[in-house]
């Protein structure tokens, strides 16, 4: 497996690749890939769960037990709990997003996959995701792993970033392409 430099050039993209590598050699990556999803729905969802993770003035031992209750409470995988509580006592729990990101992108690659970032106004239905993802597979001729964003303003359209490549047909990019020719 090629691990880009850039992943693991930044500090989450080491932890991503530790925990990457446990959780292959524990053949543990799917219940792993599991647990991450539930935690980054937990971020997006939490207030509580993000100050948590945030917070300095949060304590090693506060942050510890606080990360070990929330595991059992979302029923994470042992090592995805343990890998909690190891960036917890390293100080490291604000790095979880980004960890996460990184671990999709390095679970993707091993499987094969390509991840797209999909930037959306609203919501995706099920039937839309599944069309986007057939599309983006005819074109770059492998299989695509999606990470949905919903960013209201870009007023409609989609923005879409594989890799280096970013395909943007917003309509908030093309009122700036009208506003700039006008200008002359």
């Amino acid at each position: 497996m090629d691990n880009s430099g850039g992943i693991q050039a930044s500090l989450a993209g080491r932890y991503a690749t530790a925990l990457f590598g446990l959780a292959r050699d524990e053949k543990q990556l799917e219940a792993v890939s599991a647990s991450l999803a539930t935690l980054k729905a937990g971020l997006a969802d939490s207030e509580d769960f993000r100050t948590l993770t945030a917070s300095p003035l949060v304590s090693r031992e506060q942050a510890t037990g606080a990360v070990a209750a929330t595991a059992k409470a979302m029923k994470l995988d042992p090592v995805t709990t343990n890998f909690l509580g190891v960036l917890a006592q390293n100080r490291r729990l604000g790095q979880l997003g980004a960890i996460i990101r990184a671990f999709d992108l390095l679970a993707a690659d091993f499987r094969g996959e390509t991840t797209a970032e999909i930037v959306s106004a609203r919501p995706l239905d099920s039937d839309q995701v599944e069309a986007l993802k057939t599309n983006l597979k005819t074109r770059l001729g492998r299989d695509v792993s999606v990470d949905l964003h919903v960013d209201p303003a870009i007023l409609g359209g989609l923005v879409v970033k594989v890799g280096s490549q970013m395909i943007d047909g917003s309509i908030r990019t093309k009122l700036n392409d009208l506003a700039q020719a006008m200008k002359g």
